[in-house]
């Protein structure tokens, strides 16, 4: 039985899971709108809502969590521009938009993005 098991293996090792899940934050944030699965973006979604949640409060050990999550730049610009953005947004920071399926394998795509 699979109770209380959150998020998917994505045929991964943990290692791997968490590296692809760093890479495609730093790809969010960096741009502010990626292409990807969907079984991905939903993935993605809790992880940058709570990172986004946290540069709302510009404490210095708010700061440091991010900086250890994520690479400093990346954490500056959730400090400084993603978290003044949504200061008076209580969540939802993402939206996903559902696209049609990819050619080759026929995976479900979906564009994640910040909403403005």
């Amino acid at each position: 039985m699979k109770h209380r098991v959150k998020g998917k293996i994505f045929g991964r090792t943990k290692k791997q899971r968490s590296a692809l899940m760093k890479g495609l934050v730093e790809s969010l944030i960096q741009h502010e709108k990626i292409t990807t699965t969907e079984a991905k973006a939903k993935n993605l979604r809790p992880i940058v809502e709570k990172l986004v949640t946290k540069g709302r409060n510009k404490s210095l050990s708010n700061i440091r969590r991010l900086v250890s999550i994520t690479n400093r730049v990346t954490a500056k610009k959730i400090s400084e521009i993603l978290g003044p953005r949504y200061q008076s947004k209580e969540g939802g920071y993402t939206r996903i938009i559902k696209l049609a399926p990819r050619k080759s394998d026929g995976s479900p795509m979906a564009i994640i993005e910040f909403i403005k």
